[in-house]
């Protein structure tokens, strides 16, 4: 009787097991040593579960040297407890990926009108995330444009996606963005940390976003910015925008005025030599 109860749980378990939607980068060739690139076996398990319809790619604790990463629809991305995903410096012409071309780059930020010359990016994507304890640390990344390749200036830049989660990790010098988010619906930002060298949450375009629990240090530009330029080629509003606990620092200095950027702040430019600590409502 006993053998026969064991063998009913044993059957019940297994009817019940998770499907292996974990995908660890380690599985995929990654050493997260700190001196291993691991661009290629991070983009092959990212690739590995958008094969499968979907899942969760894991990096374990570790640190991560890595160029551009490219999401995938319904695939999260979980940086784990003692995980660091790296920005690696670029070496001669390797490096991240080229930033699009753009017609709009004489109007606004080099920054805002690229995405793919990013460390984290995704274009046209359904049901993403990227989550989990751990850091990403954007030393390799410049602040400053315009760059063509190799050069990355953005720790994350998201680009007409929708169904995005960004929950519990950190950013620490996050390039000219630690995170651009054009044209994105559904969007929740939860429980970040950022402590960056330029704008930390730039929210551009984009309908239906949550912003909450989120520590945003940056001490040479924005802190959140919600914004509607015309970095997709068309006007489009941002629209509902909800922004709670959250403690934010920064500092601006010069804006675009009709075509020509102010170094020194000009009479009608808002801001002041000094820090700001602001949300921002503008580009």
């Amino acid at each position: 009787m006993l053998r026969y109860f064991l063998f009913l749980l044993l059957l019940a378990s297994t009817a019940h097991a998770a499907p292996p939607d974990f995908y660890n980068v380690r599985t995929y060739g990654a050493k997260g040593d700190s001196a291993t690139l691991d661009t290629d076996a991070i983009n092959r398990a990212i690739a590995a579960a958008a094969g499968a319809g979907g899942g969760t790619v894991l990096l374990p604790a570790g640190r991560y040297r890595s160029y551009s990463i490219r999401l995938r629809s319904h695939v999260a991305l979980y940086l784990d407890q003692g995980a660091i995903l790296l920005a690696a410096t670029p070496a001669g012409n390797i490096g991240y990926d080229a930033p699009e071309p753009a017609a709009n780059d004489q109007y606004q930020d080099f920054g805002h009108s690229h995405w793919h010359n990013s460390l984290i990016w995704g274009e046209n994507l359904v049901d993403i995330s990227i989550l989990g304890p751990g850091t990403i640390y954007g030393q390799g990344l410049t602040r400053e444009g315009p760059h063509q390749a190799p050069v990355g200036n953005k720790a994350i830049a998201l680009k007409l996606c929708r169904n995005v989660i960004l929950r519990d990790f950190t950013i620490r010098q996050g390039g000219h963005f630690a995170l651009l988010a054009t044209g994105v619906d559904n969007l929740t930002i939860d429980n970040l940390k950022l402590d960056t060298n330029r704008d930390g949450l730039d929210i551009d375009c984009c309908h239906h976003v949550r912003i909450s629990n989120c520590t945003v240090n940056s001490p040479w530009d924005d802190a959140i910015c919600l914004k509607s330029s015309y970095a997709l080629g068309y006007a489009r509003a941002t629209e509902n925008v909800t922004i709670t606990n959250c403690q934010v620092s920064g500092f601006d200095r010069g804006t675009l005025l009709a075509g020509t950027y102010q170094r020194r702040e000009a009479d009608l430019v808002p801001d002041h030599e000094g820090p700001t600590g602001r949300i921002k409502c503008g580009t």
